[in-house]
């Protein structure tokens, strides 16, 4: 088995050098555009080919991150950064828009794709899913268990899990607090971090129910490799070359040794820390321990001496690609050189003539020495076989100038690897806005079974999948048109899930809501009616195209998509929107209350959670997962929703009183039940 892989982030050049010197296997990146960390320096096509040019040389691997939802008036853009990402021979695009993934295949068929955090691929069902799809590789969600990483690893496809580094509160892809709150949406790289701001549960006052320290399983790098895990993730493209090196130099120590020294280990704590480190997802102890904050003692431990000290760790170019060769020397003729690397070979043949000398001859000593004089390079010469005439004379400067000629051929050999086919030719289609044929459906998600008669009109009702099954099969009965919503969060369920479905099925109940990939999978295995949840992130026409593909009947569109956009959409599947309710703005596996060390058993799913300013958000957990809601509901009105290009809209009920209120919302006029205020999402001002 191949050693794991130490994949290190990367802002700029800077952070690429500390990466390579400091041992790093591969480093990902950001373009301009269209990256998850939009703050961070990043990378235009220039800079990017001299990146990857550089980490080639070294032998290490190149991942560009398009990881962001893209609209389709910013395609002809995202064709521009695939080309010169490919242009620039990067390994790999780590994408978390399956339009963006269908439009890559078409640019550049041979490009491997990674499959992004943001997916929220959290299940071995999601893992098989993209690699059906033809992806290269998986980056799994943080909050995922040792357990629940070992089924995953059954799938042939490569995985990558996060050890080190920053942690969000929300599974990474259904993050909406900051895009809800200011417009700067997490799914655009534009994340505000509100959830390093104060949020009070359970009574107190200035509390961070939202911090988590930063992850670390920089100690259990050795059994994720045993596990079958391929890639080592570091988190960080938006801190400084100090803390890369000091990241990659202790994950590196671990892999390769065993262990990490206390140098480096106190390195590691000194650079960045948030009151420590935690491993709590991984070993399942979830809890108030995994909650941090950044403390001044936390800033002021990487001072000058401790960030000066790794800088010198690094500043010197390393030589870490071996090589071989011999060097001839023959009276009358021109010297040569060839050297190679087991892949490569270059043979140079320089322009002087070797000469009888008249007073100091060229020795094999002294010719191997000035030849293996390669500082400032990546390569080191390990063996050099010298044949010399007796007595010949040859210039110094000959002789420099002669390697140099060789390794720097060298190095433009090592820096392309791929030479992928790009078809340059390629048009983006124009797009057809689409046209509903019928007036928009109203539709219904609800959390429980005892639902009023008024729910018969709707189109479909999903009730929760773990619902009763005698209710759900009365319902069914009584003449609702029901489904059933898969929860968002799946995590150590899956298997309970895919039973759950086929005895939904059983008693005739087929349509499905699903929020994420592994969803659809379990669902479309038995051959279930796939309804695509706001969860899956789709904004654009060729995310539609994908879903059309992939046998989903109907969607409900982004919430982070405007009226206009929505009316611009093209593709043929029918498609809706929220129209009503208090949306999730974030998905835990660890709930917010754990901050405070309150017992889930005395919560009762009633808790609401404080900021700053005494708004309130509702907590409702569904037993594993926890959804973070907004302090006031969503409301589209009806002669909106008739100027929208959408079938149907959904009325998403999470903390309501179904029997007293559904009366006031049948006719859609929930006016008289909204006692407070109310908020029209980010469909007219739309996200950053």
């Amino acid at each position: 088995m191949s050693k794991i892989e130490i994949l290190a982030p990367a802002g700029g050049f800077d952070s690429v050098i500390a990466a390579v010197r400091s041992g790093a296997d591969a480093v990902y990146v950001g373009q301009k555009q269209f990256s998850a960390r939009a703050s961070a320096q990043n990378f235009d096509e220039e800079e990017l080919k001299k990146a990857v040019s550089y980490c080639h040389i070294h032998g290490v691997k190149v991942y560009v991150t398009i990881n962001t939802i893209v609209f389709d008036e910013e395609f002809e853009r995202l064709k521009k950064a695939i080309l010169s990402a490919a242009r620039a021979d990067v390994d790999a695009l780590i994408v978390q828009n399956h339009g963006v993934a269908r439009l890559a295949r078409e640019l550049v068929p041979g490009l491997p794709l990674h499959a992004s955090t943001q997916m929220s691929v959290h299940t071995a069902s999601g893992v098989r899913a993209l690699y059906e799809m033809g992806f290269k590789r998986v980056v799994l969600s943080r909050e995922m268990s040792r357990d629940e990483i070992k089924k995953a690893a059954k799938i042939p496809v490569e995985l990558e899990v996060f050890v080190h580094g920053a942690l969000c509160m929300c599974v990474s892809g259904q993050c909406y607090f900051s895009a809800m709150l200011g417009s700067r949406s997490g799914n655009r790289g534009a994340c505000a971090q509100t959830c390093r701001l104060p949020f009070s549960v359970g009574g107190e006052h200035g509390g961070y129910a939202l911090s988590l320290k930063d992850n670390s399983l920089v100690n259990h790098i050795g059994e994720l490799e045993d596990i079958g895990v391929a890639s080592a993730k570091i988190e960080g493209r938006m801190k400084r070359p100090e803390y890369v090196s000091a990241a990659v130099r202790a994950c590196k120590e671990q892999r390769d040794n065993g262990f990490v020294s206390d140098s480096t280990a106190s390195m590691l704590r000194g650079v960045f820390s948030r009151t420590g480190f935690t491993d709590g997802y991984f070993t399942g102890k979830l809890g108030k321990e995994m909650f941090g904050t950044r403390t001044k003692s936390d800033v002021v431990s990487a001072d000058d001496k401790l960030l000066s000290g790794i800088r010198q760790s690094y500043k010197d170019e390393i030589r870490n690609i071996k090589i071989s060769g011999y060097f001839t020397a023959k009276l009358g003729k021109n010297p040569v050189l060839c050297l190679g690397d087991g892949e490569h070979t270059v043979e140079k043949t320089a322009d002087v003539l070797c000469e009888k000398a008249i007073k100091l001859p060229l020795d094999e000593d002294r010719c191997r020495s000035q030849l293996c004089k390669t500082g400032g390079t990546a390569y080191q010469i390990e063996n050099l076989e010298c044949v010399l005439d007796e007595g010949v004379s040859l210039p110094m400067s000959a002789l420099n100038a002669l390697r140099r000629e060789v390794l720097s051929e060298l190095d433009r050999r090592r820096a392309v690897v791929h030479n992928y086919k790009i078809n340059e030719e390629h048009s983006l289609a124009p797009i057809v806005p689409y046209n509903r044929t019928e007036e928009s459906r109203v539709r219904a998600r609800v959390t429980g079974t005892k639902i009023s008669s008024a729910f018969r009109d709707c189109q479909l009702v999903f009730v929760p999948l773990f619902a009763d099954l005698k209710e759900i099969d009365r319902l069914k009965n009584e003449g609702y048109k029901v489904g059933v919503e898969v929860p968002r969060g799946m995590f150590a369920r899956e298997e309970q899930i895919k039973k759950q479905l086929a005895k939904v099925r059983e008693i005739g109940v087929c349509d499905v809501l699903c929020h994420n990939i592994g969803a659809l999978y379990d669902a479309k295995q038995l051959e279930m009616k796939l309804h695509g949840g706001f969860g899956l992130n789709l904004v654009n026409t060729y995310d539609l195209l994908w879903a059309e593909e992939y046998g989903i009947l109907d969607t409900e569109l982004s919430i982070e998509l405007t009226f206009e956009q929505i009316n611009a959409l093209g593709g043929n599947i029918s498609r809706g929107i929220l129209s009503y309710g208090y949306l999730p703005l974030m998905l835990c596996r660890n709930c917010p209350n754990k901050s405070a060390g309150v017992d889930c058993s005395t919560c009762k799913n009633r808790s609401k959670m404080t900021d700053r300013k005494n708004e309130k958000f509702f907590l409702r957990c569904d037993g594993n997962c926890t959804e973070v809601l907004n302090c006031v509901p969503l409301f589209v009105a009806l002669e909106e929703i008739s100027k929208l290009s959408t079938d149907f809209h959904i009325l998403r009920f999470s903390v309501e009183n179904y029997v007293e209120n559904i009366e006031n919302t049948r006719y859609f006029n929930p006016k008289p039940m909204l006692k407070d205020k109310i908020t029209r999402g980010l469909y007219m001002r739309g996200v950053k």
